[in-house]
């Protein structure tokens, strides 16, 4: 998947779909459960609780095109071995965001799929990879496993909902914040300092789609991180979703100069 509407990179790269996660807001399990379905599994159903594949599947459409199935078991985690030569062999940008319908640090991923995720990345240094959890005690596990890679090329990111939640930030690795959806106000004096001291990157945005119970922020949740990730000299990058809330003058900083 070269092309992406998420803001903050230029690609998104899938070599794995679906989690079990429980997310509420999750439009990746829309996705994928919308577009399930192949010749081998016309309903989407998994014939294990993860699967890898190494070739792409096929389904027909309702107008009698074959066409490559993209989710074949809707939301059940896959490995797609076949993509994992694309970093290097297809028209990726520079920053790559790596399993954008997925989590790919999830406790079902087994590390055999993480290292050969890692080992694609590493045949194709002159891209940028941004990963993204909502399990950051795993990169904690992988790094002293000495399996998480190192370097400019790996950010590594944990998606944080509330003051609470819990990320990972390290002296030795890249990392950054992703709040997003934003559910509760953030605010100085719950720890929103040390935050912005720990992390290298922020990213702000709020929740999407028609969800019934669905969070609207208000613009004094998230002024607390700007301003202590500022205070810090860290950059604070805006997602287009924030703008009915803060206006047209979103902030869109990166940690890195191309």
């Amino acid at each position: 998947m070269e092309k992406t509407k998420i803001e903050w990179c230029d690609s998104s790269w899938n070599p794995i779909t679906g989690c079990y996660h429980d997310c509420k807001y999750c439009y990746a399990r829309r996705i994928a459960n919308r577009y399930k379905g192949c010749h081998e599994s016309p309903d989407g159903v998994a014939p294990a609780e993860i699967v890898t594949l190494g070739e792409r599947l096929q389904a027909t459409t309702q107008n009698g095109e074959v066409r490559n199935a993209a989710y074949p078991f809707g939301f059940t985690p896959t490995l797609h071995e076949y993509r994992l030569s694309d970093p290097y062999t297809k028209g990726f940008g520079k920053n790559i965001f790596v399993c954008s319908m997925s989590d790919m640090f999830g406790d079902w991923v087994p590390d055999e799929w993480i290292e050969k995720i890692f080992d694609a990345c590493k045949k194709a240094d002159n891209h940028r990879y941004l990963f993204l959890t909502k399990n950051p005690k795993r990169y904690a596990e992988l790094a002293r496993k000495g399996l998480l890679p190192k370097g400019d090329n790996y950010w590594y990111g944990s998606t944080v909902t509330s003051p609470t939640t819990k990320c990972f930030w390290s002296d030795e690795y890249n990392t950054f914040a992703s709040i997003e959806p934003i559910l509760e106000p953030f605010v100085e004096d719950e720890g929103c300092e040390d935050f912005a001291k720990r992390i290298g990157w922020v990213i702000l945005g709020a929740e999407t789609g028609n969800r019934k119970d669905k969070v609207v922020p208000e613009r004094s949740w998230m002024e607390p991180i700007v301003e202590q990730f500022h205070k810090c000299g860290k950059p604070v990058f805006m997602k287009d979703s924030l703008i009915p809330i803060w206006g047209e003058d979103l902030i869109t900083e990166f940690p890195w100069k191309e």
